[in-house]
Order: structure tokens, then C-alpha cells, then sequence
């Protein structure tokens, strides 16, 4: 039903769903000073909580995002355009199908902006909607909702692509389990792979610093795997480090070599990368024997991660494969953002879409 309301003397017409918001509305959590200090942020009331990172600062993130728009000036068009007291209510309408995310981080955003307005939604972190969906709303001066608008939706739309395309990934991984990597956007470590979680993957390692990862690199300038190995377990006795410890390998040789040293030698290693060990074949399939033979190999000694040639299309035979997880860039490298607005006037907004198949 459209719902007439009078902005500031302004009359205007909007559409909203009543059924869209009926699955109980969530009101915005206010976040109190003694919530925030010293840029950190309390997440306690997060349907899905961000990955742990202890020099991450996402207030910052917020705050330079916001900067980098507003540059000097502030907003021109806002100024110029819009009457400074003049309170409105804005829409969040889904322009496709997929998995919402970015919810948590939306709510931070638009405190950052203004701690005075209010935001409401009938989805979660993590839930489906589905084109044409009005799934939450913010009210409040129009002028603030306006220049938080593109930051919002920016952080939204790549954390929503990001949730959309692991929610698929994982489900057709099963039971193998879906982890992204570190080919993230720079500075949006901590976002990208919180939309992981929310999509319903798993993290990798976060950075440099909490995991061990013997990659080829590694391997080369240590002599080998074994000497990549002893060295690693060397540095960690000598320093009093307990953490997870992987090595990629890339040929069965080097598995059996990796499985020889840790079976004469008191090791950390924890988990095994069988890397491009699945084969694409000339018509669009892959062979996983290599692969399956390398898990056979291991044998339930060490967890196994799938990494290489891993696709929508593929995920699904790896995952078949006895491996423990299955790793992929493409969820956060180059994924395709989820079309979303946030509209005042969302009776034109939705006529508009639908003229253009985009509502």
C-alpha cells in the first residue's frame, strides 16, 4: 500500500509493504560511548559477528570511507538541495535475489553519521530476500541518510556478493567446508571476510600473523619441504608460539614427503594444502583422482584443504573428494556486488525498476 506523510510541509507519497517488514522488525542497537572507546566497537548485539583481528580498526574504515566522499566540502547537492531540518524515511529495496549482508556494519555507518537516526529491518545478517523486497528502512534528517546513502550501500552490495556467491559455494561444497582466502580488497580484510561467515563459509587465516602457511615460496628458499618444515617448527619451540601450521604441496611426492618427516620428527603441522591437484579436462570437467589419492594418502592424519580450479561449477565433485576444506579467492577477489537502493520515494523507485527489470 502507498502511505502518505508530510516531509517538513513537503508532501509525499511511498510506498510500503507492511508485509515486508510483518517477521518482526528489528529496531537499530544504539551503540553508548561506553560501547565505543578507543575505536573499538562492541559486537555483542551482532546477529553474526565480525572475525577477530587485533590491530583491525573497522570505526577507522568507516570514518575514511565517509571522509573520502565528503572531502572538504561535505555534500554540495545535499547542501543546496535538500532543507536542513527536513526528516524523511528511506528504503532498503533488494534489486535482485541473494543473501543480505552488511546489516551490522549498515547500522554502524549511519550512527557514525548521525547517532540520531533510526533503522528498522525485517531481514538478518545471513537471510535470503529476493528482487523487489523492501527489507528495512532508516528515518531521520534526509539530508544525513542521504550522504551516508552511497557509503552504506557500497559496504552492502560487495558484502551481500560476497555472502550471495559462498552461501552456493558452500551449500554445493558440502561436506567439505568453504573457505575464503587473503585475495581480499586492501583495507577491507576484516569486512570481506566477515561477509564469508555471514554466507555461511568459514575464515582462512586472517593475515600473516595467525597461521603458519609454508606456500611454494617458502618451499624454494628453505631447500625443500622438509627443511621449510624443521624450520618452522624450530622457529616456533624457540619462541614459545603454539599455532596452526599448513604446507602446501603440489605433487603427491612432496605429500609423501610432508607425511615422512612428520612421522620421524615431533612437528606443529596441522593441516595439508593439496594444491592443483584437480585437473580441468576439454569438456568443462575435472579430474579429481590426483587429489583423491592424496586425501587416501593422508589418511584423516592431518586436515586437507582443496585449492585451485575451484569453481561454482566444480566445487561440488571436490567437495565429494574426502577433503576437510576447499579454499577459493574467487568469493572475495572478484565478486559480483548485490544490487541494492536505498530510496525515499520507493513507489517511483519500484515503477522505475520495473520498467528496467531491476524491481
Amino acid at each position: 500500500m502507498a502511505i502518505s506523510f508530510s516531509l517538513q510541509g513537503f508532501p509525499v507519497r511511498t510506498a510500503f509493504h507492511t508485509a515486508a517488514f510483518a517477521p518482526a522488525i528489528r529496531t537499530v542497537v544504539k551503540m553508548s560511548a561506553t560501547e565505543v572507546t578507543d575505536s573499538r566497537i562492541s559486537y555483542e548485539s551482532f546477529a553474526i559477528k565480525p572475525p577477530e583481528h587485533p590491530t583491525y580498526d573497522l570505526k577507522g574504515v568507516i570514518k575514511l570511507a565517509l571522509a573520502e566522499d565528503a572531502g572538504d566540502r561535505g555534500d554540495v547537492t545535499c547542501k543546496a538541495t535538500i532543507p536542513s531540518d527536513m526528516a524523511v524515511e528511506a528504503y532498503f529495496l533488494a534489486k535482485e535475489d541473494g543473501i543480505i549482508a552488511g546489516i551490522a556494519l549498515a547500522e554502524m555507518i549511519f550512527h557514525e553519521v548521525d547517532p540520531s537516526l533510526k533503522v528498522e529491518w525485517c531481514r538478518n545478517d545471513g537471510d535470503f530476500v529476493h528482487k523487489g523486497l523492501q527489507f528495512g528502512k532508516v528515518h531521520g534528517r534526509a539530508h544525513n541518510i542521504v550522504v551516508a546513502e552511497r557509503v552504506v550501500l557500497n559496504f552492502m552490495q560487495r558484502m551481500s556478493g560476497i555472502a550471495t556467491l559462498t552461501k552456493e559455494m558452500a551449500n554445493a561444497a558440502y561436506p567439505a567446508y568453504m573457505l575464503e582466502t587473503r585475495k581480499t580488497a586492501p583495507a577491507l580484510r576484516l569486512v570481506d571476510k566477515w561477509a564469508v561467515l555471514i554466507g555461511g563459509g568459514r575464515n582462512h587465516r586472517m593475515g600473516l600473523f595467525d597461521m603458519v602457511m609454508i606456500k611454494d615460496n617458502h618451499i624454494s628458499a628453505a631447500g625443500g619441504v622438509t627443511g621449510a618444515l624443521k624450520a618452522v617448527d624450530l622457529y616456533l619451540k624457540q619462541n614459545s608460539l603454539q599455532m596452526e601450521v599448513e604446507v602446501e604441496t603440489r605433487t603427491l611426492e612432496e605429500v609423501e614427503e610432508v607425511l615422512h618427516y612428520s612421522s620421524q620428527a615431533k612437528t606443529s603441522l596441522t593441516r595439508i594444502m593439496l594444491d592443483n591437484m584437480v585437473v580441468p579436462l576439454p569438456n568443462g570437467d575435472v579430474d579429481i583422482s590426483m587429489l583423491k589419492e592424496a586425501v587416501q594418502l593422508i589418511n584423516g592424519r592431518y586436515e586437507t584443504e582443496a585449492s585451485g580450479n575451484v569453481t561454482l561449477d566444480t566445487v561440488h565433485k571436490i567437495g565429494q573428494s574426502g577433503v576437510t576444506y576447499i579454499s577459493s579467492g574467487s568469493l572475495t577477489h572478484s565478486v559480483k556486488a548485490l544490487d541494492i537502493s536505498l530510496k525515499i520515494d520507493t513507489e517511483l523507485a519500484l515503477k522505475v525498476g520495473k520498467r528496467t527489470g531491476r524491481a
